[in-house]
């Protein structure tokens, strides 16, 4: 061990932390390359947005884009799935401050509200620009739908079987749910003078509950009631 103080890095350790330097590096790159395609969608629309738009947004050559991402499509599917593993994420940390089977369906529904309510670029892309994408795009968007609608579904069929609501059709339920905050959103998107998007959730929970015959909680950990 002593014979090891003082020595010089071998060619071994200068080439592990010159590669972790250029993935790092990596990294940071991909995540500008995204963020800059949010902005460039969100401004222009997917159609007219070219891969020039994003390089000159990112501060990358548009040879660096083409490196990370085989096309525009890529792009776009990308910004798809990292914002998907964020809602879900922030879903499944709200669902764990619940207790109740219904109030944690309600959480996996409020959290995307809210989270779109916060981030309009974000919302845009996925219930505007996506929709306009074609067949692909409303495949991707389907799929992503599927995730919420089975976990507002997996946590009502929870309550169904504790007795806190009659016996439904929870699939059904989910899509209505799920298509209520949907249409919402989507209203609140294309509106020219939108109002707080949160300030229409107290209107939407007493429907989405007495849709299955629920009462409502009196707090839902999210802050779903926080504005009241």
């Amino acid at each position: 061990m002593a014979g090891l103080v003082g020595s010089k890095p071998t060619d071994v350790s200068v080439g592990f932390v010159s590669m972790k330097f250029e993935q790092n590096r990596a990294e940071e790159r991909h995540r500008r390359i995204l963020d800059a395609a949010l902005k460039v969608f969100s401004h222009k629309g997917y159609r007219e947005s070219s891969v020039d738009d994003i390089a000159g947004e990112s501060a990358t050559s548009k040879g660096g884009v083409y490196f990370h991402f085989p096309g525009k499509q890529a792009i776009f599917f990308a910004l798809l799935e990292r914002a998907a593993r964020m809602l879900l994420d922030r879903v499944e940390e709200a669902i764990a401050r619940e207790t109740e089977p219904v109030a944690k369906a309600e959480a996996a529904l409020h959290v995307v509200l809210r989270t779109f309510g916060k981030h309009r670029a974000l919302a845009r892309l996925f219930l505007v620009e996506a929709y306009g994408g074609g067949r692909e795009f409303h495949t991707r968007l389907m799929e992503f739908h599927e995730l919420f609608i089975d976990v507002i579904k997996r946590h009502l069929d929870d309550a169904v079987a504790a007795g806190a609501i009659e016996p439904v059709d929870t699939e059904l339920a989910g899509r209505v749910w799920f298509g209520a905050m949907n249409e919402v959103i989507t209203h609140w998107l294309l509106t020219d003078h939108p109002k707080r998007l949160e300030d229409s959730y107290a209107l939407l929970r007493p429907l989405i509950f007495h849709s299955v015959g629920a009462e409502m909680p009196v707090h839902v950990g999210d802050g779903a009631n926080e504005n009241r």
